[in-house]
């Protein structure tokens, strides 16, 4: 423990108290009561918990009119200290910070595993590009490695283009954004749905029934990889399907699985007032149940033609493709009264490119190397979950809001039950 010199020219700049050592409840109270009685004025204060260890920093002004600086004061917090573990430390500063005003961007990182070197990396390309760490949060442990850094940026662009290596030589995900009212008032999610919010490729599915599997595959790789324009390939994709007895969509329906953590994310989102919608280049009759399924806001896709029980091999209407993603979320945007600024978009082929780049923040999920070259930020990692984190949402947070749904879902079954 340590106490500033009363006699030191500095006596009249505010002091930080500095406290760290075992938590327990009421330390935080007791402190400032302490500081209460002394009149101290209150300037700052910051709090800390990692595994049980609290650090509590605390700058208080001593020296106003009313309540001269008192040693008194001093002397009761390192008695307070000692009589709880606690170590603590004083130390006068300057009356205003050179970063006071400073804009502060969100630098999010997450991996599998998430290493100090990486994380050392990291920090050298902000240190590299004139850029300060100003705060560390950890997000999350499971299902991936995601902390919150939050930096003081020096070139900004400079300092994206070095983490964007980084994030490459390191095969980590990182986003950066500013740390504002925008990065916190993300209001809309939109996806897309194959190889996004499902696992599959549903036209691939509907392929293997009709026994043309291998032509409808190799043209959904080259459409995916923007080799191809969405709305032809679209088309020739779908003519191979005609003849297909329509109960196949019952089949193909059935076997569709969802992305790991989906049904995590989007219930995440919805408890905490998301609106969440999926745009697809596959069909309605997979996206309706996927709604159904899911509780989502909105669902909109392709439409397929039948007629005498078999698919006829045509789209009825307009084809939902890259352009129109990008319409259909401004859509749903303004249905929702949310300004694009606010919405989020996620998506793994060209056909999501207008969509990523009209959204408030585009991520580019598991993508193509055409669309992770373009995006925002990408999110590598085979869980669509690992999105709550860029989104600047803890891992607790995720954690209560499963054990509320599961609390919620046990309910009603007994409710049913009885």
């Amino acid at each position: 423990m340590s106490a500033p010199d009363a006699g030191d020219a500095g006596a009249s700049l505010p002091l930080l108290i500095r406290v760290s050592g075992p938590d327990r409840p009421s330390l935080t109270r007791e402190l400032l009561q302490l500081l209460g009685r002394a009149g101290a004025v209150l300037e700052d204060m910051e709090q800390l918990v990692v595994r049980e260890r609290l650090t509590l920093d605390v700058l208080v002004r001593l020296d106003h009119p009313d309540h001269p600086a008192d040693d008194a004061l001093v002397r009761d917090v390192l008695y307070w200290g000692f009589t709880h573990g606690m170590t603590v430390d004083f130390e006068h500063v300057a009356a205003t910070s050179s970063r006071a005003g400073l804009m502060r961007h969100a630098v999010t990182v997450l991996g599998r595993p998430l290493t100090p070197s990486s994380l050392a990396a990291v920090a050298e390309a902000v240190a590299a590009t004139g850029g300060n760490i100003d705060r560390i949060v950890r997000l999350a442990t499971e299902p991936v490695t995601a902390y919150d850094l939050v930096v003081i940026a020096g070139d900004v662009e400079a300092m994206r283009r070095e983490l964007g290596a980084v994030a490459q030589v390191e095969r980590i995900d990182i986003a950066v954004q500013v740390n504002g009212l925008e990065r916190r008032a993300k209001r809309l999610v939109v996806m897309d749905v194959d190889s996004t919010l499902i696992s599959d490729e549903v036209i691939e599915l509907l392929a293997d029934e009709a026994g043309c599997g291998a032509e409808v595959t190799a043209i959904t790789a080259r459409a995916m990889a923007g080799e191809l324009d969405f709305e032809g390939s679209l088309r020739e994709r779908v003519r191979l399907l005609a003849g297909l007895d329509a109960a196949a969509i019952d089949r193909v329906r059935a076997r569709i699985r969802l992305t790991p953590g989906a049904r995590t994310f989007v219930r995440t989102l919805k408890r905490l007032g998301f609106v969440v919608g999926v745009v697809s280049g596959g069909f309605t009759p997979f996206t309706d149940a996927l709604r159904a399924d899911l509780g989502l806001d909105h669902a909109y896709a392709n439409t397929l033609e039948v007629a005498d029980g078999r698919l006829t091999g045509e789209v009825l209407g307009p084809v939902v493709d890259r352009a129109r993603k990008a319409a259909l979320l401004a859509q749903i945007a303004a249905d929702e009264g949310v300004p694009l600024s606010q919405t989020v978009a996620v998506g793994d082929g060209a056909n999501d490119l207008d969509m990523l780049a009209a959204a408030g923040l585009g991520i580019a999920f598991n993508a193509k190397p055409v669309v992770r070259a373009q995006a925002d930020t990408t999110v590598s990692v085979p869980y669509l979950d690992a999105i709550l984190f860029m989104l600047g949402i803890r891992g607790a947070d995720v954690e209560r809001v499963t054990r509320a749904e599961e609390t919620a879902v046990g309910a009603r079954t007994v409710e049913v039950g009885a």
